[in-house]
C-alpha cells in the first residue's frame, strides 16, 4: 500500500483526474460511455473517485478510489427517478476508514438494482417499471462520533464527492431474467409466443373536449355531468398524481350570458367530491357579474377569490382559467378580434389540492347551485398543463349558430322594449283622470263614453314600418286583461296572447295552410318570451312543414326555447343528441343535463294544480280498444259512469274522481267536482282507496281547506281495511308531521312487505337523510338499493334519484352509466303533465276528425321523442297521406315508424310496419329483406303472432332465416331438420 506525505497528495490527485478522464470518456445519449463528475473541498486533501462504471443500469461490480486525511465514512446511493416516485434511494452502502489515513485506497463494491428496474415482464416478474434517471454517487464525510444507528455520524457536508448519471433502457429494451427454473413445455411454448410481442397503448392525451356543441342553460339545478378516469398512460397518470398537490391545469369555456345571477352564486363549472363537498375547481358567476373562484387546500380549509372585473352580458367571449401551483391566472377574451380583454393573477399562500378523477364535475347548476342562464360554446380541459391563453386551442366552432344566437337577443330585445312601451302607452291613455263631480265636460264622458285619444308612441316612421306585422298583432288583440304590475312578466304574457290566437286559427280544417304565414307572428311571440312558439318555429323549419327545411333556424330556436325552459324544446334537445340524429352531436352526458332538467321538474308539476297540464296516457290510434274508451262529459262512456257513481257503485266514483282530478281519459281537469266525487266516497261509503286519495287532499290542502284530523282518521281506516297505499302513508305522516322516525319506519317497512312501492322509496331516503333509526349515519348504498326497487316499480322520484347515481357512478359498487342514467330520466320526463296537454289535445283533435291541429300536436311531441306520438304519427300518415304529402319533404310515415322502432318500449305494431316498409321497399329505398326480417323478429319477440306469421310466410316464399334470427327466436336448427320443421313451430307460436 501506498504511503504518501501530504505535500504530494494534490499532484497525484491531478495526474489520477487526468489518468480517470482518458479512461471514461464523455457521456451522451448516442455513446457507449458515463461522465463522472467530481468535487473536492480545496481546504481538504480527500478524494473519491469511480472506475468500472457501466454504461446502462444493470448489475454490476464497481471500484472505489479514496483517499481520507481524518477518520471517515465513505458513502455509495443509487438515487432513481420512476414513473410514480422521484428521488427514490434504491441502493446504499458505506463503511468507516480511521485507520488508513493519507493513503489512496480502493474497494470492490457490488452493485444489484431491482429486477423490475433492468429486466422485462416475464411469468415472475409483472410490471416492470419505467425508469426516467438514475444517478450513481459517492461522498466523504469527516467521522464525528461513533458509527451507530440513529445518530449524526459524520459532518454536515462532504469533503469530496463524485457522482454519475446511469443511462436507463426502455422496458421492452431490456433482457429477459434467467430465473434457472424449467417450464411445463405447454407453458414454456405459450410463453415463448407472447415473450416479444410489444403492447401498443393507445393514443391518450391530456386534454379532454368537455362540450363540442352549445348547451342551452336554463337557470335551474341541472346541469352536463361529467367523470373523469385515470390516465391509461402511466407516464400521464404519474405526472396527474404528483400534480394533486401542486397543480397544473387549464380550463377554457366559451359563454354567452343573458344576465348576471339572481341568485348569490351561479354555477359555471363546479367539482363535487365523494363526500359530497365542494372541491377544486369551482367556478361561479356572482349576482353583480364577478366570477367567483374557490378552492380546497392541501390543508383541508377552502379558500376564494373574485375577479375584479365583470363579465360580458348578451356578448359570446371565452373565460380561460389556469392553475400552476400557487399562481391562478384567468382571463376572458371578447369581440371578433379579441380587443376586449380581462386578465388578472391570484398568488395563493397555500398549496391547492386538485384530484379531477376523485367525484366529478358539473358544467353549469347542480342540486346544490343554480346554473348560469345563457349558453356554453366549446369547453376544453387540459389536465395537467398551465398554459397561456396564446397556447390555449379552443375555437368558436359553430359560429353560424353563434352569430344567430346574438342576433336573435339583439332583435328581441327591439321587440320587447316596443311591446312594454306600447301597453304603456295604452295604458294611461285609458287611465281613469281624477275629475271633480262638477266637471260638465265629465259628465258628458260618463253619459256618452271616452274622448278620443291620440296615442304618442316615441318611434318613428321607420321603426313602425320595419315591425309593421309586430304592431298588427298589437292592434288586433285584447289587451285588458294584461296588468302592469309585473313589467318582466308583460312581454311574456303578450307573446302568449299572440300564440293562443295563432295556434287557434291553425286548429281550423285547413289551419296548416295558414303555417307558413303565421311565421313571423311566432317569431315575435318567441321574441316576447313565449317559448312554445320558440318549439313550434323549431319544429317548423327542421322538418320543412309549410316552410322551406332550415336546419339551423330550426337549431336556433331549440336552442331558445330550451333556454326558456319550455319542456318540449328541452326534451326535444335531449332526444336529439341521446339518438344523435338530425346533425346532432351523440352525446348522452348532454342528453341527461336535458331531460334531467324535465324530470326533476315532473313531480313538482304533478302537484301544481294550476296550467295546462293533463295526465300523460298511453292512447296508440290503431289500438280501437283504447282509442273507445275516450269520452267527453257529453260521451256515453262518462254518462254511464256517472249514472253508476249516483247509484252508489263506488268504483265508479272513484273513476270519476280521478278523470276529474288528472284530466284523464278526454275529461277536462276540474278539481271542485274530483272533490265532491271523493268526499262522497270517502265519507259516505268508505272505500279505502278513496278514503286514501281523499286524506292525501285533505292533508295536502289541494283544493280544499287542510284537515289533517279528519285526513288522519281516514287514512287509519283505509290502513286498517290493508290497503297497503294507506299504510304507506301513515308513515308519511309520522314522518313528515310528527318527526317521529321510529314510527314511521314500522308503517314504511309494514307497507314495503305488501309490495308499495312509496315506501321503499321513504326508507331509502331515510338511509340518504341518515335519520334511519336502526342505521344513523348516511348510507348511500343502502339508500341506492331501496330507491332503484322504487324507481323499477315506476316511482317518479325514484326514478330522478336513480338517474342522478347512475350518472354520477358516486355509490360504491354501482359504476357510471350514462344509457342508463338518461334513459331513467327520460322516462320521468315523459310523465310530465305539460306533455300530457299537448298529447291530449293531439288525440281530442283526432277524435273530432280535426286532422290538421291533430297532425300539428303530433308532429310537435314526435320530434320531442314521445314514442307514442311518433307512432300516431306515422299510423296518420297513412290514414291522411295527403297531409304529409302536401305539408312535409320526406316520408312521414318511414321516418317516424323508424324513430318509434329505435325507441326503449317501441310497440311491435311499429315493427312489424317497418318490416313490411323494408319487405316492399319505400321512398326511394330498394327492398331490403334482411332487415324486414329482423324487424318481423323483434315483433315476434314481443309475442305479437303477427311477426311469427311473416316470418313463416317468407318461408313458405322459399327464403331461409338466418342462425343469429332463429337463436334469437330459440329455434334448435338441430333439432330442426328442415325449413318445414322451422315453419310448422312458427305456426304453432
Amino acid at each position: 500500500m501506498w504511503r504518501l506525505k501530504a505535500s504530494g497528495v494534490r499532484t497525484l490527485l491531478l495526474l489520477l483526474g487526468l489518468l480517470c478522464l482518458d479512461l471514461v470518456p464523455s457521456f451522451g445519449r448516442e455513446t457507449t460511455s458515463v461522465t463522472l463528475h467530481s468535487e473536492q473541498d480545496m481546504n481538504s486533501e480527500d478524494f473519491i473517485q469511480l472506475s468500472n462504471v457501466t454504461e446502462t443500469v444493470g448489475n454490476s461490480q464497481l471500484l472505489v478510489h479514496y483517499l481520507c486525511s481524518n477518520p471517515c465514512i465513505v458513502n455509495i446511493e443509487v438515487v432513481a427517478s420512476s414513473e410514480l416516485k422521484s428521488g427514490i434511494s434504491i441502493f446504499k452502502k458505506r463503511w468507516k476508514n480511521e485507520k488508513h489515513l493519507h493513503e489512496l485506497r480502493k474497494r470492490k463494491v457490488d452493485l444489484e438494482f431491482p429486477s423490475i428496474m433492468i429486466y422485462r415482464d416475464d411469468y415472475f416478474i409483472s410490471h416492470s417499471i419505467i425508469v426516467h434517471s438514475v444517478l450513481l454517487r459517492a461522498w466523504i464525510v469527516h467521522q464525528q462520533v461513533d458509527l451507530q444507528p440513529g445518530k449524526n455520524n459524520g459532518s454536515s457536508s462532504p469533503t469530496a464527492k463524485t457522482f454519475a448519471l446511469l443511462r436507463t433502457i426502455p422496458p421492452f429494451q431490456r433482457p429477459f431474467k434467467d430465473h434457472r427454473v424449467c417450464f411445463v413445455w405447454n407453458v414454456e411454448h405459450m410463453w415463448r409466443l407472447e415473450a416479444n410481442r410489444i403492447p401498443q397503448c393507445p393514443l391518450e392525451e391530456d386534454v379532454i373536449q368537455i362540450l363540442n356543441f352549445t348547451y342551452a342553460s336554463s337557470g335551474g339545478h341541472h346541469g352536463i355531468v361529467k367523470k373523469f378516469e385515470r390516465f391509461h398512460n402511466r407516464e400521464l397518470e404519474a405526472k396527474r398524481q404528483q400534480f394533486m398537490d401542486y397543480p397544473k391545469f387549464t380550463v377554457s369555456i366559451w359563454l354567452y350570458l343573458l344576465h348576471y345571477c339572481l341568485s348569490p352564486l351561479c354555477g359555471i363549472l363546479h367539482h363535487i367530491d365523494p363526500n359530497n363537498m365542494y372541491s377544486t375547481p369551482l367556478l361561479f358567476l356572482t349576482s353583480e357579474g364577478y366570477v367567483h373562484i374557490q378552492m380546497q387546500l392541501v390543508s383541508g380549509s377552502d379558500f376564494a377569490v373574485k375577479t375584479n372585473f365583470k363579465l360580458p352580458l348578451k356578448h359570446w367571449f371565452r373565460l380561460d382559467v389556469a392553475f400552476n401551483g400557487r399562481e391562478l391566472m384567468i382571463t376572458t377574451h371578447a369581440g371578433e378580434h379579441w380587443e376586449y380583454r380581462n386578465h388578472q393573477v391570484f398568488g395563493l399562500k397555500e398549496d391547492v389540492y386538485h384530484n379531477d378523477t376523485s367525484g366529478y364535475c358539473i358544467l353549469g347548476g347542480s342540486k346544490y347551485v343554480p346554473g348560469i342562464e345563457g349558453f356554453f360554446g366549446p369547453v376544453k380541459y387540459y389536465r395537467i398543463r398551465f398554459l397561456e391563453t396564446s397556447e390555449i386551442k379552443n375555437q368558436l366552432f359553430g359560429k353560424e349558430i353563434a352569430e344567430k344566437i346574438t342576433e336573435y337577443y339583439k332583435r328581441c330585445s327591439s321587440i320587447r322594449e316596443i311591446v312594454y312601451i306600447y301597453i304603456t302607452v295604452l295604458q294611461e291613455a285609458k287611465a281613469p283622470e281624477a275629475k271633480s263631480s262638477l266637471d260638465y265636460y265629465s259628465d258628458l264622458e260618463s253619459r256618452y263614453g271616452e274622448r278620443p285619444v291620440c296615442l304618442g308612441f316615441p318611434w318613428g316612421k321607420h321603426i313602425a314600418e320595419k315591425h309593421s306585422d309586430l304592431f298588427h298583432l298589437l292592434r288586433k288583440t285584447n289587451l285588458d286583461r294584461v296588468v302592469l304590475d309585473k313589467p318582466h312578466e308583460l312581454a311574456r304574457e303578450i307573446g302568449k296572447i299572440i300564440f293562443k290566437d295563432i295556434m287557434k286559427r291553425l286548429s281550423g280544417r285547413d289551419g296548416l295552410e295558414h303555417l307558413s304565414s303565421s311565421i313571423p307572428a311566432l317569431m315575435d311571440s318567441s321574441c316576447c318570451g313565449y317559448h312554445k312558439a320558440s318549439h313550434v318555429l323549431a319544429v317548423i323549419h327542421e322538418t320543412g312543414l309549410s316552410a322551406p327545411r332550415d336546419a339551423m333556424q330550426g337549431l336556433l330556436y331549440s336552442l331558445v326555447g330550451a333556454q326558456g325552459d319550455e319542456r318540449l324544446a328541452v326534451m326535444k334537445l335531449g332526444y336529439k343528441h341521446y339518438q344523435g340524429i338530425d346533425n346532432y352531436t351523440l352525446d348522452l352526458d348532454l342528453a341527461y343535463a336535458y331531460y334531467n332538467n324535465i324530470a326533476k321538474k315532473t313531480p313538482q308539476d304533478h302537484q301544481t294544480l294550476q296550467g295546462e297540464q293533463a295526465y300523460v296516457e298511453t292512447v296508440r290510434l290503431m289500438e280501437d280498444e283504447n282509442v273507445k274508451a275516450q269520452t267527453k262529459e257529453n260521451g256515453d262512456v262518462f254518462l254511464w259512469l256517472k249514472h253508476e257513481a249516483e247509484r252508489g257503485d263506488v268504483a265508479a266514483q272513484h273513476r270519476l274522481a280521478q278523470m276529474f282530478f288528472w284530466g284523464q281519459q278526454g275529461i277536462a281537469k276540474n278539481i271542485e267536482a274530483a272533490i265532491a266525487w271523493y268526499e262522497k266516497g270517502a265519507l259516505e261509503n268508505e272505500d279505502p282507496i278513496t278514503m286514501y286519495d281523499y286524506a292525501i287532499i285533505l292533508f295536502r290542502g289541494q283544493g280544499v281547506p287542510r284537515n289533517r284530523r279528519l285526513a288522519l282518521r281516514l287514512m287509519q281506516k283505509a290502513a286498517a281495511q290493508g290497503l297497503h297505499q294507506a299504510v304507506n302513508g301513515l308513515g308519511w305522516y309520522y314522518h313528515s308531521l310528527k318527526k317521529n322516525y321510529t314510527k314511521a319506519l314500522k308503517y314504511w317497512t309494514k307497507a314495503d312487505k305488501m309490495g308499495n312501492v312509496d315506501s321503499a322509496y321513504n326508507l331509502g331516503v331515510m338511509y340518504l337523510d341518515g335519520i334511519h333509526p336502526t342505521a344513523p349515519g348516511k348510507n348511500e348504498t343502502l339508500a341506492f338499493d331501496y330507491i332503484h326497487r322504487a324507481a323499477k316499480g315506476g316511482h317518479i322520484e325514484g326514478a330522478v334519484l336513480a338517474s342522478h347515481y347512475f350518472m354520477t357512478g358516486s355509490v360504491d359498487g354501482i359504476p357510471r352509466d350514462a344509457d342508463t342514467a338518461v334513459l331513467w330520466a327520460k322516462y320521468v320526463a315523459e310523465q310530465n303533465g305539460y306533455l300530457g296537454y299537448d298529447l291530449r289535445k293531439a288525440l281530442d283533435a283526432y277524435l273530432e276528425m280535426s286532422w290538421h291541429d291533430a297532425f300539428l300536436h303530433y308532429l310537435l311531441t314526435a320530434e320531442a321523442g314521445v314514442e307514442m306520438s311518433q307512432t300516431n304519427l306515422a299510423y296518420l300518415c297513412e290514414e291522411r297521406p295527403e297531409l304529409a304529402a302536401r305539408y312535409l319533404s320526406f316520408n312521414c310515415v318511414s321516418r317516424y315508424y323508424n324513430l318509434s322502432v329505435f325507441q326503449r318500449d317501441a310497440p311491435s305494431f311499429a315493427f312489424l310496419k317497418m318490416g313490411d316498409l323494408y319487405y316492399y321497399g319505400h321512398h326511394n329505398q330498394s327492398k331490403d329483406l334482411g332487415m324486414a326480417i329482423w324487424m318481423y323478429t323483434q315483433a315476434a319477440l314481443l309475442d305479437d303472432s303477427q311477426g311469427f306469421f311473416n316470418l313463416a310466410q317468407l318461408l313458405e316464399e322459399g327464403y331461409s332465416l338466418p342462425d343469429d334470427i332463429l337463436e334469437h327466436l330459440k329455434i334448435d336448427k338441430p333439432s330442426h331438420r328442415s325449413n318445414g320443421h322451422i315453419l310448422e313451430e312458427l305456426y304453432e307460436r
